[in-house]
């Protein structure tokens, strides 16, 4: 941005053209992230000064942002992220935002073992609140990031996969065979284990049941079918 106040003449200061002093001694606009979950995470460093009234401050900060997800196909699932960025207190007439780029610069992104970022676009727009009568602009970020299910694969799904088949071998073994309400009871102990496992993953949410835990409900009410019909067989027999 600029600032007419803080133009000087280089030829009056030995030719200097440009100064970094701290953020803040100068004016900065207040700018936030609307839907942020945590407030004191910019770090104050030094602002860019030039000659002719510009200013340049780049602050590194580290936010983390609200986001409603749908966990149905989790692990398979995709998200949709927005983060909010916009003046507080300034309308548009005092300040105006710019968005440089439609695309985020994802260059010195680091690649997470959990997400990947999918699309990430930027958009501007400009809102009348109910507070106020002026109008205020901000800058979108929408971030569509699609969670790698190999992990949850081969250490969730493939071992509930496993432990369901169990539950068919009740039926095969000989009706006088003591281990059939082991197994069942097993059963269905691993996979209430496997339930509760899930329920520390996933975020909780009352808005969506996921698949894999509609599976697993399932399960164990077959598996508590079957050890009621173990039980019958065995007082018959």
């Amino acid at each position: 941005w600029s600032d007419y106040k803080l133009r000087w003449d280089p030829a009056e200061f030995d030719n200097v053209t440009s100064i970094r002093v701290p953020s803040e001694m100068i004016w900065i606009p207040d700018i936030v992230l609307y839907n942020n979950g945590e407030f004191a995470v910019t770090h104050m460093t030094k602002a860019h000064l030039f000659w002719d009234g510009r200013v340049q401050w780049v602050p590194p900060a580290i936010y983390k942002s609200s986001c409603s997800i749908d966990v149905t196909f989790f692990p398979f699932d995709q998200q949709n992220c927005k983060m909010k960025f916009g003046s507080w207190t300034y309308d548009k007439a005092k300040i105006d935002l710019e968005n440089m780029d439609h695309h985020v610069d994802l260059k010195d992104y680091w690649e997470s073992g959990e997400w990947a970022i999918i699309n990430a676009i930027g958009t501007y727009n400009s809102k009348k609140y109910d507070c106020c009568s002026e109008i205020y602009p901000d800058i979108t970020f929408c971030f569509v990031i699609r969670r790698l299910p190999l992990f949850y694969t081969i250490n969730l799904i493939v071992p509930c996969l496993l432990i369901s088949c169990l539950t068919v071998l009740v039926f095969y073994l000989p009706s006088d065979c003591g281990e059939k309400i082991t197994l069942c009871i097993s059963v269905l102990l691993s996979l209430t284990v496997f339930l509760l496992l899930i329920t520390e993953i996933i975020p909780s949410t009352s808005l969506v049941i996921p698949l894999i835990g509609e599976y697993l409900l399932f399960t164990m009410i077959f598996v508590t079918l079957s050890i009621i019909i173990t039980v019958f067989v065995l007082n018959v027999h």
